[in-house]
């Protein structure tokens, strides 16, 4: 019918048809892509934008779930001891894990220097307890599935991933320390303890 309209006949109406399909596969890859970098530069401008809390700034107020099917309250700890909240991308993954051993393994002498250490991410809690009993941590890991915690911090992605970014409050509230290196995973613990250390009167 349509061979009849174009006044072509059916090899040439052939050809035509499938030069017409592959011109708009390529129109619709055309505007795909024009989509994609539109995203990715809304998500760059957006992440530029972001304000990561730095020393001196209050610690926002949030409540989320451990590992344990705990609700964790931010404001139930806040000026009761120093609190080491460390941001991390995946569970189980190497650096993740390697950062997660190195808190573990210094837990004690945070805790003798009074401070409490929370891991954050947006992992599920069982993801959390998995990890959490296949290492023996003996710490608090807290579910952010929707990511918000992470914006109240600022913490920004890194190479299409949540970031790592560790943060110290200390007993008036305020963020006292901040350090962040996505693939220095032990440093994040031995900082923060080198720092709790030098500031605790215990």
């Amino acid at each position: 019918m349509f061979s009849k309209i174009f006044g072509l006949n059916k090899s040439a109406y052939s050809k035509f048809l499938v030069c017409y399909i592959m011109k708009l596969k390529a129109i619709t890859t055309l505007i795909l892509s024009f989509a994609l970098s539109i995203a990715l530069f809304t998500d760059a401008k957006a992440q530029a934008e972001k304000k990561t809390l730095a020393v001196g700034d209050a610690m926002p107020a949030f409540s989320l779930i451990a590992q344990d099917g705990k609700v964790f309250n931010s404001a139930d700890y806040a000026g009761k001891k120093f609190l080491v909240f460390y941001f991390y991308p995946k569970d189980e993954s190497m650096v993740c894990t390697k950062e997660a051993c190195s808190f573990r393994d210094s837990f004690n002498d945070f805790t003798k220097a009074g401070a409490m250490v929370i891991g954050i991410n947006g992992g599920t809690v069982a993801s959390h307890k998995e990890f959490s009993d296949h290492y023996k941590l003996p710490f608090t890991l807290l579910s952010d599935p929707d990511n918000k915690v992470y914006q109240l911090f600022g913490v920004k992605n890194t190479m299409f991933m949540t970031g790592r970014e560790t943060f110290i409050v200390d007993l008036h509230g305020k963020i006292a320390f901040t350090y962040e290196a996505m693939l220095q995973g032990k440093k994040h613990a031995d900082d923060a303890l080198a720092y709790i250390k030098a500031h605790s009167t215990k």
